[in-house]
């Protein structure tokens, strides 16, 4: 028998979010590591800790909260959306673009980036692209494995940018059956969408559920560039 690679994430104590530390991001520990809800995130030390936080941060469809200018922007926007045409540019954004409280480091490490790259290459890694004429201004990336959307970064250099790229990606998602995304941990810009906790236990439940709806393992995209 072919030995686990994670511990179950049921196991863990309530304090506790890490399954297991180690700098292995072949494309088969990372998608084995999204297939039971687990993700890398590093910290700065010598190993990479994989989470599986408690609380977990989620996005219900039928539960998202459209702003009022949010709604405004919508109806006036004249950007241009694409799915999966500059996955690259986006996560190299993402790990770029300054943000609130946080220092000049970043997860996003050249490691992260290529490893990512791989999984975008072989089909499991996704990006929706915002654009400003030919400059892109926005986009979110993240990881689908058998229709359970994790997103992992977005970023923007346009007002709005990212969220509606965001909802082009939750509508490309509500097409295909989907019914939540897995945001990890809540940000202020999913919390004014709608987004919420749920614990880690019933989050697992949720993704069991999901894995016996018989979705394709991989998220097709092809046809959604608009």
């Amino acid at each position: 028998m072919k030995e686990a690679l994670f511990r179950d994430p049921r196991e863990l104590g309530p304090r506790d979010s890490v399954v297991w530390r180690g700098n292995d991001l072949s494309v088969e520990r990372l998608v084995a590591a999204y297939r039971a809800g687990i993700f890398p995130w590093p910290s700065g030390g010598p190993e990479i800790p994989w989470h599986c936080p408690d609380p977990r941060g989620l996005l219900l469809f039928n539960r998202l909260h459209f702003p009022r200018s949010l709604k405004s922007a919508m109806r006036r926007n004249h950007f241009r959306f694409s799915f999966n045409r500059a996955f690259a540019d986006v996560i190299r954004a993402c790990a770029e673009i300054p943000r609130i409280g946080e220092s000049g480091e970043t997860w996003i490490s050249k490691e992260m980036i290529d490893a990512y790259l791989r999984l975008y290459e072989e089909g499991w890694a996704h990006s929706v692209e915002c654009w400003d004429g030919t400059e892109l201004v926005g986009g979110v990336y993240g990881v689908c494995v058998e229709g359970v959307f994790s997103g992992e970064s977005m970023f923007y250099s346009r007002p709005n940018a990212s969220k509606l790229a965001l909802f082009r990606l939750i509508d490309a998602l509500e097409c295909r059956g989907q019914k939540f995304m897995d945001i990890q941990m809540v940000t202020p810009v999913t919390q004014a969408l709608g987004g919420g906790y749920a614990p880690r236990r019933a989050y697992l439940d949720l993704l069991a559920r999901a894995r016996m709806m018989g979705f394709p393992k991989k998220l097709d995209l092809s046809d959604e560039e608009r």
